[in-house]
């Protein structure tokens, strides 16, 4: 293993303490001085140059972004960790998200996972490897595979749209995502549905350097083919497009778009969408990059040609690209959503229960040069996270020492609920005081937001502008800045910009299909000021808690080592950052808060029983009991343990390290290579014993398919029931749906005749559902069918292919002229059908009505009856049997009527002035 131990799964969390000096603790828990920084760091380092980058706080793991391949996310590795107990293996992602998936098939409840950390720490990476891990590991099927591979494929989608080359990360996520992964009650993934929070529409517009716009754009332009570009009216060289060059990094070495852009492509044709959707949404992506080339100039009195000066009119222009972006980027998401639904029936009774993985994915608390308010919008989402964890961790382990029947103690810690109100509360936060200013009468700007903030929470401990700070803070803020306090630490915001709302009145009526849906007239319409981008993002992070909290957490915290992306390089100075605004050294405090190992019974005693003569070899009683005669033998003192109603809860490593070394010396007392002997002996012994029973049943099996034949006897009966039990089990994915469907599996000779009988009660089952589905209404249609079927099988060429139609209710037409009604004085009608006349010289069409009554058929034109042929009268009745449908009236050769030849089904109508015989 890449890890740097051995590849065992044997080589458990107390196996590796023995390690601890070279390689450091695997637990962060475990660190003696575990409130020092310095101490934290040194573990972190150490592990991280034997390439070990993964270390617990308990069940929360840190990850250092190694910016090297490590050979430690193969299948092998993957199903070396399916199934396995926690603490049993080295830290792994897969640990994290196998530990979750078996619980959640377990208990049957539903979980989250929280992948953290800033720009380039690997966040986006570990969501992959998750996604990765469960589409490899869990059960699947043929039609479940396609949603395996759409939830794999809509990760390239939301990145070519969502993603950005930035200082820190060539693939930054400009966007927070979460998505649940829903699994059926087999464990099977059968769907998934994604959240997505405040896409950097800033970035579409603008990019610092070194930086680049969205990745589509560059896709593109680089991979698109000819014709497509052409039809965009768009050029192959992104230099060309003002949006893509202010970074001044259009191509990067390192990004290979045009790649990229197959992927992308491929990825949109498996997860549903059609050529109209990515017509209409490449469309978008040129319109953007078209609008960012559009100049203004004004004239010689100062005017352009729109009530707004060349500064507004570049604000407004910038401001319609970031809207059509950030709002197709939203259509976006729902699209892949619905191809992501669960469309997937099951047969089983217990179709109905269904559980869920959740993969967050979010931004990392950031300080910038330049802090924009979609950054304060950011680091506030970092703060309601970090208020959770603290919250949910603190409550797993009071639920814990309460389960164990360990007293708990009141741990204190750093409550942000002071800076999350600062933000949020109503009538009072940050965000209802720039509500407020887009709300009041006059103009609102950046400078009367700041007023405002400064006049309602200038008073706040973690709140300072430049006219609210001393002389010596006032040098370091602008005039339209203000800075908070936050948990991690200072960050100075602009103010600037946070009025923006989105422009939208001119793109209602687009011939752009995803345009119009993406802006509707009916919000024109709406009276209501639209909500602030802040006020979103709040009302939407405050749904995406309370979907946390009906959920079992697990977390994930990303690390960057350095900003050059260097593989083997630890800077101190950026990791004690990010372990700070990370909550790490909080989080471990509250986990150490009470005790720093906790560990079963059964597996404590199982490893140090060796320490006790009264234990060892064999300890008979309750694990308990074992364990108490153990730590006394051991010496332990009544303050460094505790036991629990199932474990032991040791309180300092330093306790725990002693028995492990302690274990270390006595292994050599009792020499290693007689018990390593016996020990292979005794896996030798069992590996035959499982050889001996596999021989038996293959020669069971063997010889009962030699006497598959005979009567059921014992040396076939096992046979027998194998073969019973796999046909009836293919069988059940295999029955009829309906009573047309007369495919039936071939069974073994053996079940001929059950097959044959079953048979017979499946189709009589079809049948008595099929009946008892027909209503009175439809039971009268098949019966005309019936008499249909009688007059006209086997004499019209089409009349197979009008079985399946049924008849109309009726043909009885509103529009026979009131004095055709006279002239058939009352006779009830009984069908009317619009017919054509042909005249037998020249054959001129003229419209006529065919009108059937009780006694007898009417030929009308307008107001006239042209023809009356009573029924009594007629001789038969035939039809062509060509495909005109034509239906021939015989009358006696002595009826000199004018008699009419008609096609009804087409309306045609032949006139001919002679008798039928």
């Amino acid at each position: 293993m890449a890890l740097g131990l051995e590849d065992n799964t044997d080589e458990n969390m107390e196996g590796a303490l023995i390690a601890r000096d070279r390689v450091g603790v695997q637990d962060f828990v475990l660190l003696d001085s575990h409130t020092s920084e310095t101490a934290f760091l040194n573990n972190l380092r150490k592990r991280y140059q034997e390439n070990l980058i993964y270390t617990y706080i308990g069940t929360l793991l840190v990850s250092v972004n190694p910016y090297k391949e490590l050979d430690i996310y193969t299948v092998t590795q993957m199903q070396l960790y399916r199934g396995v107990n926690f603490f049993e293996l080295p830290p792994h992602l897969y640990a994290i998200a196998d530990n979750a998936y078996r619980v959640m098939c377990s208990e049957y409840n539903n979980h989250f996972i929280l992948i953290s950390g800033e720009s380039g720490a690997g966040k986006t990476e570990a969501s992959k490897k998750i996604l990765q891990y469960y589409a490899v590991t869990c059960p699947t099927t043929e039609q479940l595979q396609i949603v395996r591979d759409r939830l794999l494929l809509s990760n390239p989608v939301l990145e070519a749209f969502g993603n950005a080359k930035t200082l820190r990360n060539d693939n930054s996520s400009r966007f927070g995502k979460y998505m649940d992964i829903q699994f059926d009650f087999k464990g099977a993934p059968v769907g998934g549905h994604i959240l997505s929070y405040l896409i950097e529409k800033s970035r579409v517009v603008h990019q610092n350097h070194g930086e680049r716009n969205f990745h589509i754009f560059y896709q593109l332009l680089e991979g698109g083919d000819k014709d497509l570009l052409c039809w965009l009216g768009l050029e192959r060289n992104p230099q060309k497009y003002a949006y893509l060059v202010q970074g001044r990094c259009a191509k990067v070495f390192s990004i290979n778009d045009k790649n990229d852009w197959k992927i992308v492509r491929k990825a949109f044709s498996i997860i549903d969408f059609t050529e109209k959707d990515i017509e209409h949404l490449f469309g978008i992506v040129a319109s953007v990059l078209h609008l960012g080339n559009i100049q203004f100039e004004e004239d010689s009195n100062g005017h352009v040609l729109s009530p707004l000066n060349v500064d507004l009119a570049f604000y407004a222009r910038d401001a319609v690209a970031k809207a059509i972006y950030g709002r197709t980027f939203t259509w976006l998401v729902n699209k892949i959503n619905g191809s992501l639904a669960n469309k997937v029936g099951f047969l089983s009774r217990d179709s109905t229960r269904k559980t869920v993985i959740g993969l967050l994915d979010i931004y990392g608390f950031e300080v910038l040069d330049t802090n924009s308010f979609e950054q304060f919008c950011i680091n506030y989402c970092n703060e309601k996270l970090q208020q959770l964890l603290i919250e949910m961790t603190l409550k797993a382990e009071q639920e814990e020492y309460e389960l164990e029947g360990i007293e708990w103690e009141p741990i204190p810690y750093f409550n942000n609920k002071i800076i999350c109100d600062l933000v949020e509360q109503k009538h009072k936060g940050i965000i209802s005081i720039l509500d407020e200013e887009c709300l009041r009468p006059g103009e609102a700007t950046d400078l009367s937001f700041l007023e405002k903030l400064e006049e309602k929470v200038g008073d706040h401990a973690h709140f300072v502008t430049r006219k609210l700070a001393d002389q010596k803070t006032r040098k370091s803020i602008d005039w339209v800045d203000f800075r908070l306090l936050h948990y991690a630490g200072e960050v100075t915001y602009c103010a600037v910009g946070s009025f923006s709302l989105p422009p939208f009145q001119v793109l209602c009526n687009s011939k752009n299909g995803i345009i119009r849906e993406c802006f509707l007239l009916s919000e024109l319409d709406n009276r209501r000021r639209p909500e602030t981008v802040a006020t979103q993002f709040k009302n939407s992070l405050m749904s995406l808690i309370e979907i946390l909290m009906s959920k079992e957490p697990s977390y994930v915290r990303c690390i960057k080592p350095n900003e050059n992306k260097e593989p083997g390089k630890f800077d101190d100075y950026l990791i004690r950052h990010q372990v700070k605004y990370l909550g790490l050294m909080e989080h471990l405090r509250v986990r150490r808060a009470g005790f720093a190992y906790r560990r079963k019974y059964e597996l404590f005693l199982q490893r140090y029983k060796s320490l006790c003569p009264a234990t060892w070899p064999h300890w008979h009683g309750p694990a308990a009991e074992g364990v108490e005669r153990l730590i006394k033998h051991i010496g332990y003192k009544p303050e460094e343990y505790k036991l629990g109603r199932t474990k032991i809860f040791i309180r300092f490593p330093k306790t725990l390290f002693a028995t492990e070394d302690a274990f270390e010396f006595r292994k050599h007392l009792l020499g290693m290579v007689p018990l390593e002997a016996c020990w292979r002996g005794a896996l030798a012994r069992k590996e035959a014993k499982k050889r001996t029973w596999a021989v038996q049943i293959i020669r069971k099996f063997i010889n009962g398919f030699i006497n598959r034949k005979k009567p059921l006897c014992p040396e076939n009966i096992e046979f027998v029931k194998l073969v019973q039990y796999k046909y009836f089990m293919k069988l059940r994915d295999h029955v009829p749906k309906n009573v047309l469907d007369k495919s039936w599996l071939q069974p073994p000779s053996i079940l001929e005749e059950t097959s044959e009988m079953l048979q017979k009660i499946c189709i009589r089952n079809l049948v008595r559902k099929y009946c008892r589905g027909v209503t009175a209404e439809r039971k009268v249609q098949l019966q005309q069918k019936v008499v249909a079927s009688a007059v006209f099988r086997g004499k019209k060429e089409g009349y197979l292919q009008s079985i399946n139609q049924p008849f109309m209710d009726t043909r009885l037409k509103n529009d026979i002229n009131p004095k055709v009604l006279q002239l058939i004085q009352g006779e009830k009608i009984k069908y009317v059908t619009p017919v054509i006349k042909y005249d037998r010289n020249g054959f001129k069409a003229r419209d006529r009505l065919l009108v059937l009554t009780q006694s007898s058929a009417y030929v009308v034109e307008m107001a006239k009856i042209k023809q009356k042929i009573d029924y009594a009268t007629l001789k038969g009745i035939s039809t062509s049997n060509l495909s005109d449908g034509i239906v021939v009236i015989h009358v006696p050769e002595d009826n000199k009527q004018k008699v009419e030849k008609c096609n009804v089904a087409t309306g045609s109508l032949w006139l001919e002035a002679r008798s039928w015989g």
